[in-house]
């Protein structure tokens, strides 16, 4: 049944802001449903071609500020993404990505067509964290060169890899930022350390990741891994080193999240930079 809804702000000629009787406000978006409209229009919601809800208002101010500086072949195209990529997760995503990818993309597509290019520190650390959303930002990466004939650096592909991931677990990518520099900085404090260049294609460095990554997560929520004194005496005995590293990881993990970090997370530690090491 067709259902017709209020026009509040049109953005331009193909997405508009409209009055849904259920969902309060709404943005619509579809090939000329903004064309010679204007504020109190009533239009058929069933010309959309895609809607979503932006109920934060400080996010759909942003995403109407944003729309009229962006070509609007640019805005539909970022659209086709976002519905790939919700696809691909099989998940519904955060509203935010709406207006955080949007104008990413924009940006990075200025950036490419001046060739200036900008590098991922954190690129080996978020492909080994996060592998499907690193997988669908690869092939949104070849999307935009099939489509604008534009070549993004690798380094684009671990961007786009965070907000997906942001998008999924509604952390923000300063949340996540943060918690990627730390990672980073504990696995540069064990190199030091050790006096060793870990191969970060190596699966026991993506096990490290993982479990500092999992670590961090547990601090936050409060959660601990269990009591395991036997195991913790044994390891402390057979591989001082690596378990003393272990309670130097943990210490640094403390002053960085300022919360406390279980002391059972030491044993598992021992056991993954045991690993590493030997191997390196």
């Amino acid at each position: 049944m067709e259902q017709n809804v209020v026009i509040k702000k049109v953005l331009n000629n193909n997405v508009i802001i409209a009055e849904h009787p259920s969902y309060e406000e709404v943005v619509l978006i579809g090939k000329g449903i903004g064309f010679n409209r204007k504020k109190d229009d009533s239009v058929s919601f069933n010309k959309a071609d895609k809607t979503f809800l932006l109920s934060n208002e400080k996010e759909k101010q942003q995403y109407v500020d944003l729309v009229p500086h962006i070509d609007e072949e640019l805005i539909d195209f970022t659209n086709d993404i976002l519905f790939h990529i919700e696809k691909r997760m099989g998940e519904e995503l955060n509203q935010h990505i709406h207006v955080a990818l949007t104008d990413h993309l924009a940006f990075a597509i200025n950036r490419a067509k001046k060739n200036m290019q900008f590098s991922n520190p954190f690129l080996q650390e978020i492909e080994s964290l996060y592998p499907k959303e690193y997988q669908i930002a690869m092939e949104v990466v070849t999307m935009i060169y099939d489509k604008l004939g534009i070549q993004f650096p690798e380094g684009e592909i671990g961007f786009i890899a965070l907000h997906i991931h942001s998008a999924v677990t509604d952390k923000t990518l300063r949340e996540i930022n943060r918690h990627n520099q730390l990672i980073n900085q504990l696995v540069q404090l064990v190199e030091d350390t050790m006096k060793v260049t870990i191969d970060k294609k190596s699966i026991d460095y993506h096990r490290l990741v993982q479990h500092l990554h999992r670590a961090i997560d547990r601090v936050h929520q409060g959660e601990s891994v269990g009591e395991e004194i036997k195991l913790a005496n044994m390891l402390k005995e057979e591989y001082p080193v690596c378990y003393n590293l272990a309670w130097k990881l943990i210490k640094v993990m403390q002053k960085w999240l300022k919360k406390p970090v279980d002391e059972s997370e030491a044993i598992y530690l021992t056991i993954h930079l045991q690993r590493l090491t030997h191997k390196s």
